[in-house]
């Protein structure tokens, strides 16, 4: 029972973490034709909360996976659990390395005023729009194991294996 509950709390955690990057992927080709005024509006303020609950949410996914992969050992999803929290690490990484630096000059440019924010919000704005895609694609394939994981046990459940 452990096992099981373990396992879908860890899903719906990985699935909940697909909300922010899928959001961030359906608005990029439109937030990359706005005018640099309007993009520096719209981001400085759209996205607090996104950080506020989608990264507490996608770190204690994280660590739910890492847990399971552990009740796992000497079982047939192991090794597809294993390989989904590491894409999960892997799109925390992404993010950390790629994202957030932008959002820290962004945020020293809006405290330090003038003309300089909107400036340089249009040189950073690939490096944060990307940077969300390819976190987006590193969690999306980690979900991805994970729920092949679950497959792979439903499976060798019913063969006896």
């Amino acid at each position: 029972m452990l096992l099981r509950t373990w396992w879908l709390v860890t899903l719906l955690l990985a699935a909940l973490g697909l909300i922010m990057g899928g959001a961030h992927v359906l608005e990029l080709p439109v937030r990359m034709q706005y005018e640099a005024r309007f993009y520096m509006q719209v981001t400085s303020t759209l996205y607090r909360y996104f950080g506020l609950v989608g990264g507490p949410i996608q770190i204690f996914a994280f660590f739910a996976a890492v847990s399971l992969a552990g009740l796992l050992r000497r079982r047939a999803a192991v090794r597809s659990t294993v390989l989904g929290a590491g894409c999960l690490g892997l799109s925390l990484v992404i993010w950390f390395l790629l994202v957030q630096p932008v959002n820290v000059a962004w945020a020293e440019a809006l405290r330090a005023g003038g003309g300089n924010a909107i400036e340089i919000y249009p040189e950073l704005r690939s490096r944060w729009e990307y940077g969300h895609v390819a976190a987006f694609i590193a969690w999306f394939l980690g979900f991805t194991l994970l729920i092949f994981g679950v497959l792979q046990e439903v499976e060798s459940s019913s063969t006896g294996t």
